[in-house]
């Protein structure tokens, strides 16, 4: 059968063992799958788009796994009590196709992609950072503090949401963080103040400059998680020329991410050759290094054997009958007869 994990499970689970020490455990999962980057058959995700938001397709494959995940995007969601972002995917064995995990990933989305920037993060910003802005104080915005604080060891976050109340859940989420300074601010430029590391992670669907080239020092790093999609960006172009680009997969990037102001010729690296070659991507300590993160599924397939390996490891979850698994499985007409489909189900555990 197949294992499934749900919110509630995942929630009950995270509560035991910190988010911190899961988004430790990802970062780590990361890291191994993008050093094997030119394993995997890989492409740009399917999205669909409306003036309301994109609804998304993300797959990816190796020679053993295949993983797909669902996931929207719906920045006035709020007004339905909806979250901005909602995902659920599969893991599947690549030899019969078999569904061996069926996962939310709404939450687990928020964990893995901390885990992406705080390991982009690693390669690319100074080691002796401790000052974090963090603009955009929504749903992602703990998981980045956090991941931030426990991996990279920031002590200081400045932060700043057009919407105060949004500062203010941040804030009593995260007040009891021992060693983490919380700082809110009036202005995204009175964030970026002293900032060594300034994270962007806001989820207007529009063109907008969250951060202008006056709110940025030599030596920054710039972790941009928003800017997800066609016609939405977060950074103003002048920082993008200033700075070294770095992308996970080009071809996504160029259609959805803030590089997409640029020409289309303007060099970027992929993030997996640093991470293949342990090697930093900065080249000085003035340097400006941009992560244009708009997530690649590869991230997720990450994630999702994780979590199958903790459920093998921990009995997260549970079994459900998601497909047959027949005695004769030329017999699918058998379900169809009342009363005897539970005695020709085949028992799988």
């Amino acid at each position: 059968m197949t294992r499934f994990i749900d919110v509630p499970g995942l929630s009950d689970y995270i509560s035991k063992k910190g988010v911190e020490a899961l988004i430790e455990k990802m970062v780590d999962y990361l890291e191994q799958d993008y050093r094997r980057w030119n394993d995997f058959e890989k492409s740009a995700r399917l999205a669909s788009h409306s003036d309301v938001g994109v609804i998304e397709l993300m797959p990816v494959a190796d020679q053993v796994q295949y993983a797909f995940k669902y996931v929207n995007g719906h920045p006035d969601n709020i007004e339905y009590n909806l979250p901005t972002v909602m995902a659920f995917g599969v893991l599947a064995d690549v030899t019969t196709g078999y569904p061996v995990l069926l996962s939310e990933l709404t939450l687990t989305t928020a964990i893995r992609t901390a885990a992406t920037s705080v390991m982009a993060a690693k390669y690319m910003a100074r080691k002796d950072a401790r000052i974090m802005t963090l603009i955009g104080n929504g749903s992602q915005s703990e998981f980045q503090a956090l991941a931030f604080h426990k991996v990279l060891g920031i002590k200081e976050v400045r932060c700043f949401d057009v919407d105060p109340t949004a500062t203010a859940k941040f804030i009593a989420n995260l007040s009891n963080i021992e060693g983490l300074t919380l700082t809110p601010c009036g202005s995204a430029k009175e964030a970026c103040e002293g900032a060594d590391i300034i994270t962007t992670v806001t989820a207007d669907k529009r063109l907008a400059t969250i951060l202008t080239p006056d709110m940025v020092k030599p030596g920054v790093h710039i972790n941009a998680v928003g800017g997800d999609c066609p016609g939405k960006t977060e950074i103003h172009a002048d920082i993008l020329r200033q700075g070294s680009i770095f992308v996970e997969y080009e071809p996504q990037t160029r259609i959805e991410g803030d590089i997409q102001q640029l020409a289309a010729d303007h060099p970027v690296t992929e993030m997996w050759s640093l991470i293949a070659d342990n090697r930093s991507g900065r080249t000085s300590a003035d340097e400006i290094t941009i992560f244009d993160s708009v997530g690649f599924a590869l991230e997720d397939y990450s994630a999702l054997r994780l979590l199958f390996d903790l459920a093998e490891q921990d009995d997260l979850g549970n079994f459900i009958k998601l497909v047959p698994n027949l005695e004769d499985p030329r017999d699918l007409f058998s379900l169809t007869k009342n009363g005897t489909a539970s005695a020709r189900l085949r028992k799988v555990a």
